[in-house]
């Protein structure tokens, strides 16, 4: 999938293209308006904004926490029998150790990423400082005709680009949930 970005400052047109591209067969966790006027969304029932902590670079940073950690938790344990610390207390304090490096590595990748916004929201922030607002769609190969099709139709979409999108099986399982929460009383 590819995430394709749009600009736009009116927020009824970007509904107006949210709703004809989920009639057209897209559904609604591939669809997002990223914008400061958080008040200006939710007066705008149909679209589908970006999560606050999908603001942030949370997730990416803590898997650089992680990947920090799992080099760390390994050099506690050859610290520890280098130095023959594990023949005198046993592996067990070490391996405890180990542990806790890499949970609190992957927590402080997590903390620090949730301080910044989201690496590929940065291209934006003069737009978004300006008032205007980021429509973006992560869309599969079939359905980019669909999407070109709706976007010509709206002249005030300004084309901004396009990078990586959400896993495919990660917004198949959102629509599924989306699902389920509906049929369930």
């Amino acid at each position: 999938m590819k995430r394709h970005y749009f600009v736009s400052d009116d927020l009824d047109d970007l509904e107006h293209v949210e709703e004809e591209l989920e009639r057209d067969g897209l559904v609604t966790p591939q669809i997002h308006v990223l914008s400061n006027d958080d008040a200006g969304v939710a007066h705008h029932p149909h679209l589908h904004e970006v999560e606050a902590v999908m603001r942030t670079d949370v997730v990416r940073s803590m898997k650089i926490g992680a990947v920090v950690g799992l080099i760390a938790a390994p050099l506690v344990l050859v610290i520890a029998h280098y130095f023959g610390y594990a023949e005198q207390y046993t592996w067990v304090p070490f391996i405890f150790l180990s542990i806790v490096v890499l949970g609190f590595c992957t927590w402080e990748g997590g903390f620090l990423g949730i301080q910044v916004p989201h690496h590929q929201f940065k291209q934006f922030k003069a737009d978004l400082d300006a008032g205007r607002h980021v429509f973006f769609v992560d869309v599969n190969l079939e359905q980019k005709a669909i999407l070109d099709g709706v976007v010509g139709t709206h002249p005030g979409l300004h084309y901004g680009g396009e990078a990586k999108a959400t896993a495919g099986w990660f917004v198949s399982g959102n629509q599924k949930m989306r699902e389920f929460m509906k049929a369930m009383p």
